[in-house]
Order: C-alpha cells, then structure tokens, then sequence
C-alpha cells in the first residue's frame, strides 16, 4: 500500500510539473501573439479614414488611400474562389462518392496531401512558367489560378472528409425509395455535410486573401485602378508588402492600416466559421 502510494505521489508531481511548464510555453505563446495584434492594432488603427476607401495609391505626398488595391485584392481572391470551390467540391464528391478503384482513389489522396503542404512559391514558379513567361507579361489572371490552386487541395480533402461522415444507411434509404445516385447526392448527402464543407471554403478562402508569393511571381502589382485583368494586377498584401518596408512613413501607416483591414476580415471569416460550427452542433 505504501509502495502504491508512492507510485501515485510521483506520478501526481510529474503531472504538475508538466502542467507548470505547458502553461509558461502557453503564456509565452499568446504572449507574441497578442505582442503582433496589439502592434497591429496600435499602428493599422490610426492609419484608418475614409482617404484609405476612397482615394487610390499614390505618392507619399499626394495622401493617397488603398481603394485600387482592396478592390483588386477582392477580384483576385472571388475569382479564385470561383474556380477552386467546384473543383474542389466536386473532386471530393467524386473521391467519396464515385471512385470505384480504391488504390487509385488513394493514389489522389495522397497527392492532394502533398498538394496541401506545398509552399505556395513552388505553385507560383509553377504558374508564372506555364502561363506568365509564355504570354510575355504578368496578368490578373494568372493571379487568380495561382490563387485557385492553392485552395483546391484544400476544399477537396474537406469536402472528400464531410461526407465520409454522411452514414451509408442515408443514402441506401434514398435509392431504395427510387432516388438516382446523383438525386441522393444532391439532396440527401450534401444536406447532411453541407456545414463541413462550407467550413472547408471559408478557411480555404482566408488562407488565399492573406498570400503574397503566389501574386509577386503572377499578377505582380499596379498602382492604378484597373479591372483588366489580361494586364498586371492591383493587391493590397504586395502593396502592403512594399509600403511597410519604404522609408516613407506616410506610406508605412498605409501599410499597417491595410495589414489591420486584411486582419478584421480574416478575422471576421473564422468568426463566420464558429458561427456556423456552433449552430450546427446546437441542431444535434
């Protein structure tokens, strides 16, 4: 008994002091992070006014805004959005629901994973030797496939996941009532994953709006309000970029106010997401 007792002594004291130590790595953690957000805050609060929503870049002392560059950076992440969402979307309908050949539904499996860890300067080498060397210049377009790709993998594996979770007695009940296969998808399996996959989009999506390298070997950057998008491409994280790192400081408050904006709408986005998640589990 006292044998025991010492057991449990010891073990109780390892426990403590891996308690002790996680929460000084935890503190320590939350520590930077608030550290970069209250900077952010701090510099990007004071640089907001109307002139940032109204006015276009400019020189340092024109007291520009960064109109062109939010517009140009919400064309370039929807259109991304466009293309990547059913592609992924219908990738991981068809992995789930339509593979017949489980070693090669594995085989797109694994190279979506491989797709998910890599850098995104590897997919904008990629994109800006296949369509920007060969079209001769940089391009809005080439922005948003570099964009597009990057998501994809992300929605696929989401989307491929979600409904692995739908139970097959779902969708055995449908075809048993004479439902088609693509009726019992369409209304009986993506109704039951719908908020898993959404949730799949929204994060895909936040993750492409903050991206700089895909767009500095793609769409490059312009200082003009265009919607062309067959020429180079305004984008408020490059202009971002190269504002904060100017000796100018009109420029550099330009700079931190864009950083703020792009942090309140991701931020807003993974509010999105919680939003649904908890609505969704309060329906169960």
């Amino acid at each position: 008994m006292k044998k025991k007792n010492l057991i449990i002594n010891k073990r109780m004291r390892y426990s403590q002091a891996i308690l002790v130590i996680s929460s000084i790595f935890a503190l320590l953690a939350l520590s930077i992070l608030f550290l970069i957000l209250g900077t952010l805050f701090y510099k990007g609060f004071h640089a907001l006014g109307l002139n940032i929503f109204l006015k276009d870049t400019a020189s340092p002392w024109e007291n520009g805004g960064l109109r062109n560059v939010i517009i140009g950076q919400l064309i370039l992440s929807f259109g991304a959005l466009l293309i990547g969402m059913p592609l992924g979307v219908l990738g991981g309908t068809y992995l789930r629901e339509y593979a017949k050949n489980p070693r090669l539904a594995n085989i797109i499996r694994n190279i979506n994973d491989v797709m998910m860890a890599t850098p995104s300067i590897v997919i904008a080498t990629f994109i800006y030797a296949v369509i920007v060397v060969p079209m001769g210049h940089f391009s809005g377009w080439a922005g948003i496939i570099a964009l597009s790709i990057i998501m994809l993998p992300i929605i696929l594996k989401t989307t491929d996941d979600m409904l692995s979770l739908v139970p097959d007695s779902l969708r055995e009940a449908s075809m048993a009532l004479g439902s088609p296969k693509y009726k019992t998808i369409l209304n009986v399996v993506y109704r039951g994953a719908k908020t898993g996959i959404l949730t799949g989009i929204l994060l895909a999506f936040s993750r492409i709006t903050g991206e700089v390298a895909p767009l500095l070997f793609t769409s490059l950057n312009s200082a003009f309000f265009t919607f062309n998008l067959n020429q180079p491409f305004p984008s408020l994280t490059i202009t971002m970029f190269q504002y904060a790192s100017s000796p100018y400081k009109e420029w550099q408050e330009l700079g931190f106010g864009g950083a703020f904006l792009l942090a309140l709408f991701i931020l807003g986005i993974n509010i999105t997401i919680k939003i649904i998640l908890h609505k969704n589990k309060g329906k169960k």
